[in-house]
């Protein structure tokens, strides 16, 4: 840099971006990305537009999930409240539907304000596994403790949350190091 002068770069300097900060991890970043993405093999995208779809979810939506976590999607985690269960004891007809379109993947569910072995009887053709929400004020450590038993053995970053709107269930996501978390609105609206 030339004496007394602000941002005049100096001698073989060659425009680029700066070495530290923001923009140069950006920049790394996307040479990075642009490096990765052209040599995914055309069979593989494939396969993977086939796996959202047999999910149910928009082949966006899936690949940012697996390149987030790098791993595959092997469940999904409803809140009662997104299955829309306030005052039912059984899913609702548009969400059963829903659920039973789903191929490959898990279906668990976490009961507020209801028993989980309750909800799993009477949803147990939708449902392959129920366990207590965490409260709405429980510590992070409780709400992970909760989380982690719903989930038993699978990989909190293989499962992604379906949640409602309430505050408390986006916390969820990362006391559970979960992979994702979807609204329950997103998820269950047909895709136009």
């Amino acid at each position: 840099m030339i004496s007394g002068v602000q941002g005049v770069a100096g001698i073989g300097h060659n425009g680029g971006p700066e070495m530290a900060g923001f923009q140069w991890r950006r920049h790394c970043w996307s040479q990075a990305r642009a490096r990765l993405l052209p040599v995914l093999p055309v069979e593989v995208v494939r396969l993977r537009v086939k796996r959202a779809q047999d999910l149910g979810l928009d082949y966006k939506t899936y690949a940012g999930v697996r390149a987030a976590t790098g791993r595959d999607i092997i469940a999904f985690l409803f809140s009662s409240n997104a299955l829309r269960l306030e005052k039912l004891l059984r899913v609702p007809e548009r969400e059963r539907e829903r659920l039973l379109s789903l191929r490959g993947v898990g279906r668990l569910a976490l009961a507020q304000s209801m028993a989980a072995d309750q909800l799993l009887i009477a949803n147990g053709d939708v449902l392959d596994g129920a366990g207590q929400a965490p409260l709405p004020m429980e510590s992070f450590r409780a709400t992970a403790e909760r989380l982690r038993a719903v989930l038993g053995r699978s990989p909190g970053d293989a499962v992604v949350l379906v949640a409602s709107d309430a505050p408390w269930e986006r916390d969820w996501t990362a006391a559970g190091k979960l992979a994702a978390m979807i609204p329950a609105e997103r998820f269950f609206t047909p895709a136009a």
